[in-house]
Formats: C-alpha cells, structure tokens, sequence
C-alpha cells in the first residue's frame, strides 16, 4: 500500500486513504511504527489548516494515535511551520498537520514531522504503510482523549520568528498587504506584522471551511496586486493554505517569486559570512537567471528534483544556509528545517530594513530568461519515453532549444498533473513550443 507521496498523504477528503477508519489507522500505526521505545509514552502534536474536513480528520487521528496510548495535543488551526518548530523544541516524538498546502479546500493531507523537526523519512513512511496494510491487527474502539492547547505552544513559535525581526526598526509605519489565504496564517500573520510596527491591510482572513486558497493566496496573486496598488503599500506578502510558503509584490504591484527572494537572501546573507560554501540550494524549476546571478557573485547554485523535502535533504548534507523553491517555499536552515512562509516575510523585511532598498530594487538583481510553465491533467503516470509521439515532440523541442535554454517535463508530486516547463530566448517560441508536447499529451495521456 502506496500512502506517502513526496509530500505526506494527499488526496480528496472522505476518500481513500483519507476515509475514516484508514486515517485511524495510519495514527495507530505511527506508534506502532515509533515503539522502539516499548513502556515509554510517546507525545504527538497535531495542527491543522482552516479545511472543513480538517475537524474530523483530526478527530480519527487521534483515534489511532491514542488508541495506543499515545498522548495527543491539538494545537488548533497553526502553520505547518509551527508544528515543525514544535516537534522539534517541545518534546515531543512528532509533529502532525493536517493540510493539502496550496490545493482546493475538497482536498486534504497529513504531514508527518519527526521529533528533530525534518519531515518523516521515507524508511519510516515504508514503515507505517507496512503496518496499515497489516491486516493482523485492528485500531481499538475506546481510545484516550485529545488534550486542546491553550495558546501556549503557538505563543513558543512566535518567540522563535521575533529573533528573525523583533522590530520593523527603519521601516516602522510602512504599508503592507498581507493575504493569508483564508487559511493557517489567517489567526497569526496580522497581527505579528501590526505588533512589530507595519500598517497591516489584511485579505484571506475569513475562513468558511471551503475558501482555503480561493482566488487568494499564493496561488491567486491579483488580487494582492490590486491591493498593493490601491491602497499605495510598500510590498505585499501571500501566503498558501497551510503557511509554509510565500510569495510577494512589490509597490508596483509586479510578483516576486522564490527565485528572487532566493538570490537577495543569498547576497544578504553572503554579505554577513553566513552563506557556507558559498552556496544555494534550489530545483530544476528556478530560472537558469537565478544560476546565472549566484555564479557572478561567486555563488554555487546546487540543483535538486522539486519537493523541499529534497531541498533539505541536499541543504543538510552539505551544510547549506539557503535552498528553496521558485514556488515560495525557502529554507532558511538556521530557522527551521522546512519551508515558513512567516519566516521568509520577516527576512524579506530584515533585508529591506538593513538595505534602505525598496522591493523592488532587491528583486531587480534576478535577470531571468523568459519561462513557461503548462499543466496537463493525465490520467495515469506512464514512463514519457515508453510513449512514441511524445518522447519525438520531447526531442523536437530540445533540438531547437540548441542549449540556449532548458526543457523539463515532470510528473506532479501531489496532483495528477503533467507539468511541461520551457526556458529560452523567445517568449513566443517556448509558450508555442510548450503547447505543441502539451497538445500531443493530451491526445496521448489525457
């Protein structure tokens, strides 16, 4: 049985896996899989996105997870970050959210942290797939009861992003927009940038259960543009649905992605002797710019597959700072070992308060090629070199990229997406290009 994808389990809420009595069982079998430790209790903490299915989802979790006397601790509707930080300061075995990040609310997840913080390795996940699929043993009707947290556990992770910025110091009173994306960020994120000084115009914050990521967020960024704009804001900062990335617009209203948060943390903090290596850590999705801008500045840009899973496996093993996605998901590793949408906020604002420069000039250090992106929804994931047709339009497309520009065509880690991505000279070119294997997919795969 097949559960973890590349980030946790996902998939459409009331079904498989994400039914009842299997999500039970995967919280059972999380401390099956943990009891090494044999007569000790193991302590688990579970947050969640603003999702409608998120409640019950949480409910027969800790089911399962108390069903073997485990103990269980809510905290409520907190970044994915948050938990993070906590498994790893708290005491606790791991840490558990329930989200589907940047998906529609009709979708959910469960994200697994160990007790150092990282994401559950995937030895660990074999492991508890294993025992769901074991069929000798069953979850217990009766199960222990889940202990709510007070606020005192979130208050531990706001204390722990103040050290990235405790004041907005030169920029006190500035204007910003903050989109929390009717989701995890929307009961912290206001409120922290008001506390530290920012006059805060806050959209995303009405959460119904099913507006998680609705034309908002990190995923919809017009309607932060316009804000920015209208309400003559310094920047404006857009989180996704469960808080672990950001993306921004500048006082013109024009999108920085991660790429370029990416190459003014690395200058910042390259600057300061904080970069080791020097090196960043990125995917085979940011701009061939951003390598191109590291490498003038003496800068090693270190390619991994997509996933900030992969991107801290390769930060840890080389004792990088800095590594994130084109996406908005950046690590900073002296924070937190995971993406934090937050964080990334509070480090875009250190940086243009140590600076005195506006947005928009940090972001204008990132020259990047023109690059396409296209999305096609397939009905299975067939190996692209076993298909004819579409392996020929692969090869067509890259003859006449020549090597002045880059084709990369992946599979979804979390969605049944095809997903095409095209860099070159001409704009025009790679968008007609990108569509012409879009077009042959379809007829192949769709």
């Amino acid at each position: 049985m097949k559960l973890f994808g590349t980030d946790g389990i996902r998939g459409k809420a009331g079904t498989a896996p994400l039914i009842p009595e299997t999500v039970a069982r995967v919280g059972a079998a999380l401390v099956r899989a943990f009891n090494g430790d044999q007569g000790r209790v193991h302590r688990f903490v579970i947050g969640r996105d603003t999702r409608e299915s998120g409640t019950w989802i949480e409910q027969e979790l800790a089911h399962g997870l108390t069903s073997q006397g485990a103990t269980v601790i809510s905290a409520g509707v907190v970044p994915t970050p948050a938990i993070a930080h906590l498994a790893r300061t708290e005491g606790f075995d791991a840490g558990i959210v329930i989200s589907a990040s940047h998906n529609p609310f009709e979708d959910n997840g469960i994200k697994v942290f160990g007790g150092s913080g990282t994401k559950l390795a995937e030895q660990m996940e074999r492991a508890v797939e294993s025992l769901v699929a074991d069929a000798s043993w069953s979850v217990p009707a009766a199960a222990g009861r889940i202990e709510r947290d007070r606020g005192d556990l979130c208050s531990h992770y706001v204390q722990h992003l103040l050290k990235i910025l405790s004041s907005a110091g030169p920029l006190t009173g500035a204007p910003m927009v903050v989109d929390c994306a009717n989701g995890a960020t929307q009961p912290l994120a206001p409120g922290l940038f008001r506390d530290l000084g920012f006059e805060v115009e806050a959209i995303g914050v009405s959460p119904d259960g099913r507006n998680i990521n609705l034309d908002c967020g990190s995923t919809h960024l017009d309607g932060l543009a316009r804000a920015v704009v209208a309400s003559k804001a310094r920047l404006g900062v857009a989180f996704d649905g469960d808080g672990d990335r950001a993306l921004f617009v500048d006082h013109t209203g024009k999108i920085v992605d991660g790429d370029a948060i990416l190459l003014m943390s690395a200058i910042h903090l390259h600057a300061r002797n904080r970069l080791p290596g020097p090196a960043v850590v990125a995917t085979v999705m940011s701009n061939i710019g951003l390598e191109i801008a590291l490498r003038d500045r003496g800068i090693e840009m270190i390619r991994t597959a997509v996933g900030d899973k992969y991107v801290m496996e390769e930060m840890v093993k080389r004792g990088c700072a800095l590594g994130g996605e084109q996406s908005g998901h950046v690590i900073f590793s002296d924070h937190l070992h995971t993406g934090d949408g937050l964080a990334t906020a509070l480090n875009v604002l250190r940086i243009m308060a140590d600076s005195g420069q506006e947005l928009a000039d940090l972001a204008g250090a990132l020259v990047t090629h023109p690059q396409v992106l296209v999305n096609v929804r397939v009905k299975q994931r067939t190996d692209l070199k076993t298909v004819p047709a579409i392996a020929a339009a692969m090869e067509r497309v890259e003859a006449r990229l020549a090597g002045n520009g880059r084709l990369l065509v992946r599979y979804s880690g979390t969605e049944p997406l095809l997903r095409i991505m095209l860099e070159g000279k001409n704009d025009d070119h790679i968008r007609a290009w990108a569509n012409e294997i879009a077009d042959v997919v379809k007829e192949q795969l769709a």
